[in-house]
């Protein structure tokens, strides 16, 4: 990328720290915002990654770390998508053209990467929960730090946002959340009026008042029993008419907003009045995802994350290869659109996630077939548990580190009534740039250990379709298909074909070794088969399609005939398909000398896929070299 020349930013160029900010006139921050902006726009329009989130934050940004005293003070942010503008102003500025680069700075909030980073932040949802946990620990501790949640309206669809709201009201510990509220999705009523009470409420003023009322008719029995009814639904209608606030107050919540995210004075003095109110406090502000640039205020959805793209007109300027074979997600919607257009009986279910999982496809042409439930995993297993009940077929599509959130109820209101739901996992192994909160690499081990639940991993695009279109008409169980993020390998697309159960398949002979592989490394392994040639080694491989159950005909006559036997699995190597052959072996009294190949037991990093795959040695050349050793 073209270096970015700092020193044409008046204020940021000085900014190493928020207490640089913190030194700033109040009247310098709608500059410093704007400075803050246009270095994301610069910088991540040469290099992509996370961007509409990002400046929908920035005067948030800057005003938290003006009004409280970081790191002292906590602030927690939920996902870490919007986590740009905070990066930039917690000393990472020049590092931030390195992001979700491998050995640069991490596209989320990472605690050892920053003290500023007060919670990790991958996964949706989070931030309250995390954030209690923080003040209760400093209320253990005797201190007395300000804590703040920074939650998205989208992430509070999750269940986990609403267990924190809830305890939050139940615990009364001080602490502060603030919705930012993105999508006007709680249809709040903006207005003069609404600004009024706002900052009403929020005043010192107000809340002594409020509080030296509750104290007051205290004093009194039945009297003041109806002096705290009458005040409180008074207030409570006040509130009810100007604001959506009554559900968070019920909550135990003193809920202020909505107001002007953009606006930086206002959100620094509401922020200075809230920060000293006791108790938990909600609020609400109305951002607007992707502010400042027309481009992504106009496209919220491919503006959430970008690659290359010309800064003025918005158009990505990524080279795109010609007759280049379609993503694994598109194979997987696609496949499944061709199924539903002759089938009535099949549902799909998604968390928030249907443009990331090919179901956009099917949401064009069968609506009413497509099922988003936000970000709540959980949820979304448990109700197609209730749908297989009725006869239909759901299909639940979620990323694989998603999809960890709704182990139990996999386990217990699927698994256990060994209902027929298909689970298709997406982005399965090393996801890339996205990094740790995203790598795909605990799902066949957890999936494995559940009773009943088929796990399969098929090698190409054609045997998705194959074990999809199986999945459904043939083999009716808990059944899981996981594939990659990124392209599939170009084979010819076939008519639907019924895998047999629990089948594995040759995919090259050999009479030295056996290599068994599993989903994308099957390929990958025949390349590596080729280059043990060189070396004099014939290796047979073969397609492991079927993780659990496992072929158990094949693998005995393969445990016969080799005595050299290795494992490829793109995930842990920690109760994964290696283990599973390990336990069959063990189990049956064969005594081949195994050598598991995969992810090791250790956090794996963000960078392009390619350069992780050569880090791991999981791609050809590794793995040959690996077997070489071990012979």
């Amino acid at each position: 990328m073209s270096e970015i020349d700092i020193s044409k930013y008046k204020f940021l160029d000085k900014i190493n720290s928020p207490i640089d900010l913190r030194r700033l006139k109040l009247e310098d921050l709608f500059s410093v915002c704007e400075e803050v902006r246009e270095y994301i726009i610069d910088t991540i329009t040469q290099i992509g990654g996370h961007f509409g989130a990002g400046l929908g934050v920035v005067e948030l940004t800057v005003a938290l770390h003006y009004v409280f005293n970081t790191p002292a003070d906590k602030i927690i942010f939920d996902v870490g998508h919007q986590g740009y503008p905070h990066k930039i102003l917690t000393g990472r500025r020049d590092r931030l053209n390195t992001i979700r680069k491998k050995g640069g700075l991490s596209g989320f909030l990472k605690p050892t990467e920053s003290i500023y980073d007060a919670f990790g932040a991958g996964h949706a949802s989070t931030s309250i929960s995390a954030a209690l946990g923080i003040a209760t620990a400093r209320d253990l501790k005797g201190e007395n730090n300000r804590v703040v949640a920074v939650i998205g309206d989208g992430a509070l669809t999750g269940g986990l946002a609403f267990e924190g709201l809830n305890n939050c009201g139940v615990q009364k510990r001080d602490i502060t959340v603030i919705l930012n509220d993105n999508n006007i999705s709680i249809n709040p009523n903006v207005s003069a009026l609404s600004d009024y009470f706002n900052h009403l409420y929020s005043t010192p003023m107000v809340q002594r008042i409020r509080n030296n009322m509750w104290d007051f008719t205290n004093k009194f029995d039945t009297i003041g029993d109806r002096l705290r009814k009458a005040a409180s639904k008074l207030e409570d209608g006040v509130k009810a008419v100007i604001t959506p606030g009554v559900l968070f107050e019920t909550m135990g919540f003193n809920y202020i907003g909505p107001i002007n995210g953009h606006n930086i004075k206002k959100l620094v003095r509401t922020l200075e009045n809230v920060k000293d109110i006791k108790g938990p406090v909600l609020l609400h502000i109305i951002t607007r995802k992707g502010n400042g640039y027309k481009p992504a205020e106009d496209d919220t959805k491919y503006f959430h994350a970008i690659g290359k793209i010309d800064k003025k007109t918005g158009k990505s300027i990524s080279v795109i290869q010609k007759n280049a074979p379609p993503e694994y997600y598109k194979v997987f919607g696609k496949a499944l659109s061709e199924i539903i257009e002759t089938d009535k009986n099949i549902i799909t279910l998604t968390a928030a996630m249907a443009d990331g999982t090919g179901l956009d496809i099917l949401e064009k042409d069968f609506p009413d077939r497509v099922i988003d439930v936000g970000i709540a995993e959980e949820h979304a297993v448990t109700q197609a548990a209730g749908i297989a009940t009725e006869g239909i077929t759901p299909i639940v599509a979620i990323y694989s580190s998603f999809l960890q959130r709704a182990y139990d109820q996999i386990a217990h209101d699927v698994a256990l009534q060994n209902l027929p739901v298909v689970f298709a996992i997406d982005r399965a192994g090393i996801v890339g740039e996205d990094g740790q909160t995203h790598h795909g690499l605990l799902d066949i081990a957890f999936l494995r250990s559940i009773v009943n639940m088929v796990v399969t991993a098929p090698k190409d695009e054609q045997e998705l379709r194959n074990l999809l279109y199986s999945a459904i008409y043939e083999y009716k169980k808990p059944f899981s298909i996981r594939y990659p993020r990124g392209r599939s390998l170009g084979v010819e697309i076939k008519p639907f074909e019924k895998v047999p159960f629990a089948s594995w398949e040759v995919v090259r002979d050999g009479k030295d070794i056996a290599i068994l592989a599993v989903g994308k490394m099957v390929k990958i392994c025949q390349n590596a088969a080729l280059m043990l040639e060189d070396f004099g080694i014939s290796a047979k491989v073969i397609n492991c399609r079927f993780i659990k159950p496992l072929d158990k005909l094949m693998l005995e006559n393969t445990a016969n005939r080799f005595n050299n036997l290795f494992t490829v699995e793109d995930g842990t190597i920690v109760g994964g398909f290696g283990s599973a052959v390990l336990e069959y072996l063990a189990e049956n009294k064969h005594y081949n000398s195994v050598k598991i190949i995969g992810t090791p037991d250790k956090i794996i990093e963000h960078g392009a896929q390619d350069e992780l795959f050569e880090m791991l040695k999981l791609d050809a050349n590794g793995i040959a070299e690996t077997i070489r050793k071990s012979l």
